[in-house]
């Protein structure tokens, strides 16, 4: 069958005839996977930057953002039937048997960091005609989705980072009141997201509909990404125009940052700006794709004194999945139009090589497989 291969080795990315893989548990299901979204990850692997692939195999299948439809199932598998759509997790668990996380199916939480994960590590991905895994690591998805059920892996990454949002906060004396008073939303939270992108658009999308005032904040000028923003209720900020520290004072302060750029100098400046119990999260790395400036010294004075809190999260659990599909329904009843404007190009898989050698177009490119047989 077809797969998108990169072979570390030789530096080289090319279209395979890779083996089909088949059912050998009662608990497993084959896919067809229909399309495969693209992120900087994907075009880092490319690039031979990381990415390993199995350890018996040259190569490693890409891809791990994908929407796939049920072609067979093992026979112990009852919830899950064929002609679904489903969309797959992407880390599996470390082999380590003293690893908490993993051994109650946490591997997103995994302590021993042996974890795998497919497309990017250890296990092939989903850039290939057909996958077969474990049901529980497959989420169901309504057939009403199917032009944007793709984004639900990097929405997944909002949702884990929400739920851990949400469980920080109840630290604050006044959580517990709001909660008894059957309202946690004060209607006067302000959140700013760093970049646009995909991950930090649907981010923001997470954030307005839990009630917050959400602006997202990007280095790029305004164009279409602004546009897209806008459409789905956002306010948008251009680093053309103003700086962080602006944005914050006009918003009157800013309560959370959910960071989706992995651009260290920015992520730093905005720390700044952080205000009272503040939370800031990390979803991309500083420094991986451009140089930390500043001194931390400067900043965690801050941190201590306004008793703020900073976290990451990434490559997220089956409960986020779960979330992101719920809320992707959610996002597709209040914006049916603008939703579907996130997805920027879809492309067949034999143009794979040449679209993730170059820089990425618009918000979110999809690679197309297979369209749903019923």
């Amino acid at each position: 069958m077809r797969a998108v291969a990169v072979f570390p080795d030789e530096r080289q990315i090319r279209l395979v005839d890779h083996p089909e893989p088949h059912i050998v548990s009662s608990s497993q299901l084959k896919v067809r996977v229909l399309e495969v979204g693209l992120c900087g990850t994907d075009r880092e692997i490319a690039s031979f930057r990381y990415g390993t692939p199995p350890e018996d195999s040259p190569y490693l299948v890409i891809g791990h953002e994908s929407l796939a439809e049920v072609v067979e199932t093992g026979s112990s598998v009852h919830r899950i039937r064929p002609g679904d759509l489903v969309v797959p997790t992407v880390r599996r668990p470390c082999r380590r048997p003293e690893c908490r996380a993993c051994r109650m199916g946490r591997p997103d939480f995994c302590q021993s960091g042996e974890f795998v994960q497919r497309g990017i590590r250890g296990a092939h991905g989903y850039m290939a005609d057909l996958v077969v895994d474990d049901v529980r690591y497959m989420n169901p998805v309504s057939r009403e989705l199917r032009d944007v059920a793709v984004l639900a892996q990097p929405l997944s990454v909002a949702e884990q980072a929400l739920a851990q949002l949400e469980d920080v906060q109840r630290r604050l004396p006044w959580a517990q009141l709001a909660s008894e008073a059957g309202s946690g939303r004060d209607g006067d939270r302000r959140a700013v997201v760093l970049g646009s992108g995909p991950v930090g658009i649907l981010g923001g999308l997470a954030l307005q509909i839990r009630g917050y005032r959400t602006t997202v904040f990007s280095a790029e000028a305004r164009g279409r990404k602004s546009e897209v923003a806008e459409s789905l209720g956002l306010a948008y900020a251009s680093g053309k125009e103003t700086t962080f520290a602006e944005l914050a004072r006009r918003l009157g302060g800013v309560d959370v940052i959910y960071e989706a750029t992995g651009a260290g100098a920015l992520a730093f400046e905005a720390m700044r700006s952080l205000g009272p119990n503040g939370v800031f999260i990390f979803t991309g790395i500083p420094g991986r794709r451009t140089p930390v400036h500043g001194e931390l010294a400067d900043i965690m004075p801050g941190v201590i004194m306004k008793n703020q809190v900073v976290f990451g999260t990434v490559n997220p659990g089956a409960e986020a999945y779960r979330a992101a599909v719920q809320d992707l329904a959610v996002f597709a009843r209040r914006w049916p139009m603008a939703l579907p404007s996130l997805v920027s190009g879809r492309y067949p898989l034999a143009e794979a090589a040449g679209v993730l050698s170059r820089k990425g177009q618009g918000i979110k490119e999809v690679m197309v497989l297979a369209e749903p047989r019923s």
